[in-house]
């Protein structure tokens, strides 16, 4: 069940990209068979789980208009990633986190950016998201280039918190040394990370004490502290820490 948002940003993104095709696409014709890439050249057609997903994550040097390719799967693409139809997600780049969607008409641009946040605004209200919401997390930010985005957008709640204490208990341990817990992550990964680290140092303490997660809770609050500070700091010595 998804929201009104989500639905009216599926339905735009229908509306927005309907008929569009990359219409001189070959793909890599060493990879791809004739039949699935005269899919990109051909409108209206529905694609194969498998080759829309293939395309999906393809890499950049599989096509002769990745942008174009792009348009021609949002409208099924879209739903197949709400509906769970794209596992898994972390083999790879998504097609929208390599193509600058921020240059196509302002309506082509606006419908994906509205879809990846109503997207992200669901997923958060989910207690059982279609994949893990450490991979949901690193897809759409890295679609929107920007942790900030979906950070605000992260309000508390018993649902959000339990997604919370997810992320931050498989993002602690890189970011508490300073290293990317990203690993697809293509364009703006050297701000999004200072971002996340500060976002949840002052964030997430609170609501995960509010689910009784004191470790992590302190652990998060040392990524506000200077790297030699946070791993001098006298939590260390305490049994939880060492346990």
């Amino acid at each position: 069940m998804t929201s009104p948002a989500l639905d009216a940003a599926l339905a735009d993104i229908d509306t927005v990209f309907n008929g569009c095709t990359s219409p001189g696409e070959s793909a890599c014709e060493l990879c791809h068979l004739p039949e699935e890439a005269a899919y990109l050249r051909t409108p209206y057609v529905r694609i194969p789980a498998d080759v829309l997903r293939m395309y999906a994550f393809e890499v950049s040097d599989h096509f002769d208009d990745q942008a174009a390719a792009m348009r021609r799967l949002l409208p099924q693409g879209a739903r197949a990633l709400v509906m769970g139809e794209m596992e898994p997600l972390g083999l790879g780049f998504h097609g929208l986190a390599v193509v600058d969607w921020r240059t196509w008409p302002a309506d082509q641009s606006a419908a994906v950016e509205t879809f990846v946040l109503a997207w992200w605004a669901d997923v958060l209200a989910a207690p059982e998201p279609p994949y893990r919401i450490v991979e949901i997390f690193e897809l759409c930010a890295s679609v929107l280039r920007s942790v900030t985005p979906l950070l605000d957008r992260w309000h508390a709640s018993p649902v959000a918190d339990a997604h919370l204490a997810r992320c931050v208990d498989r993002w602690l341990d890189e970011l508490l040394v300073d290293e990317s817990p990203f690993g697809w992550f293509l364009q703006g990964e050297e701000t999004a990370v200072p971002a996340l680290r500060a976002w949840l140092a002052q964030y997430a303490p609170d609501r995960l004490r509010a689910r009784d997660e004191p470790d992590l809770a302190k652990k998060a609050e040392l990524l506000a502290l200077p790297y030699d500070d946070r791993w001098a700091h006298p939590y260390w010595a305490s049994p939880s820490a060492t346990s």
